[in-house]
């Protein structure tokens, strides 16, 4: 019985490193894959840091809408980061192994950028609220110092709540199976993984997702509710069509975010559909971080004129 006690505790021990499967398929589909995961990358990298250029050198653009949507540039760029290189690596068959640290530090990353991204999209909605339905105070609600801190506190409450489950899962024994069914180190693999007691891991990621999605969610629903019931209100057309164009492009990525993020992680158990659950990460990985810069470039007149003043010629990045 002491035998083998001692060899679970070897097995246990020993797990230094996981293997990331990745997706499946021949050497054909991994290349494939390599080139649209490349690709998307250097695009998504490339339409943000391009976003926050123009917001950072043109001074019309230094508004309370604008310093969010810079933040949220910034953060689709190491969203991306933290996970797609790895998987490219992946398709390329140069490095499927991943360390258990690191693994723990990808995760940590990936879902406290993640949980950031919630709560920037819920504080956008709240300042695209307080913009259309209180336009005469709204220099004085969001000024500069306050766009700053509301954007403060959903960079280090985005990392602190993700503190938690991190360090559960660090504690925790991994025995014979070192296989991640995945292109990244993620909650759900793990606790598949792990031959420890995960009850409290699944019960306390469950009560994150329902505070960090749902509650944001459900304010952010808000917020365009009485947005939408302010803008019917508008006796203008032109007037409600702006007011509409200015809220459009947030709503769609808001849609796209959140919808596939509630399929995802606001269910108790974390044990099933994992082929399902890289589809649609896939989707929040490469596919919404490509689209930010796109929609909010194409849907927005202020944005594509500083765009296009910097492709003529008569405008400058700095």
């Amino acid at each position: 019985m002491e035998t083998v006690t001692g060899r679970e505790k070897e097995n246990q021990s020993s797990i230094k490193e996981f293997l990331l499967l990745g997706f499946p398929g021949n050497q054909d589909v991994q290349i494939s894959l390599c080139v649209v995961f490349t690709v998307t990358y250097i695009l998504t990298v490339t339409g943000n840091i391009t976003i926050i250029a123009l917001v950072g050198s043109h001074s019309h653009l230094q508004t309370p809408m604008y310093f969010f949507l810079s933040n949220l540039s910034f953060l689709e760029v190491w969203y991306t980061t933290a996970c797609v290189p790895k998987a490219i690596a992946i398709f390329l068959g140069k490095s499927r192994t991943i360390p258990f640290a690191s693994c723990i530090l990808q995760m940590y990353f990936i879902f406290s950028l993640g949980c950031t991204e919630f709560f920037l999209l819920t504080v956008m909605a709240y300042d695209r609220y307080l913009a259309i339905c209180y336009p005469l105070h709204y220099s004085t609600i969001m000024n500069n110092t306050k766009s700053s801190l509301l954007a403060l506190v959903c960079w280090v409450a985005g990392f602190l709540v993700i503190s938690v489950p991190a360090s559960i899962i660090g504690s925790l024994s991994f025995c014979e199976s070192y296989v991640i069914n995945h292109f990244y180190c993620g909650i759900d693999s793990l606790i598949v993984l792990s031959c420890s007691d995960t009850l409290v891991l699944q019960w306390v990621a469950f009560i994150i997702a329902i505070i960090v999605i749902l509650l944001s969610f459900l304010i952010t629903l808000v917020s365009y509710i009485c947005i939408i019931s302010t803008i019917v209100k508008i006796p203008s057309a032109q007037g409600s069509q702006k007011a509409f164009s200015t809220c459009s492009a947030h709503f769609t990525m808001v849609i796209m975010w959140y919808g596939s993020h509630i399929f995802l992680y606001v269910k108790y158990s974390k044990e099933n559909a994992l082929e399902i659950n890289k589809i649609v990460n896939t989707l929040n990985i490469i596919i919404t971080p490509l689209l930010n810069p796109f929609i909010y470039t194409l849907r927005n007149k202020e944005v594509k004129e500083a765009l296009w003043k910097v492709l003529k010629g008569t405008g400058s990045w700095f």
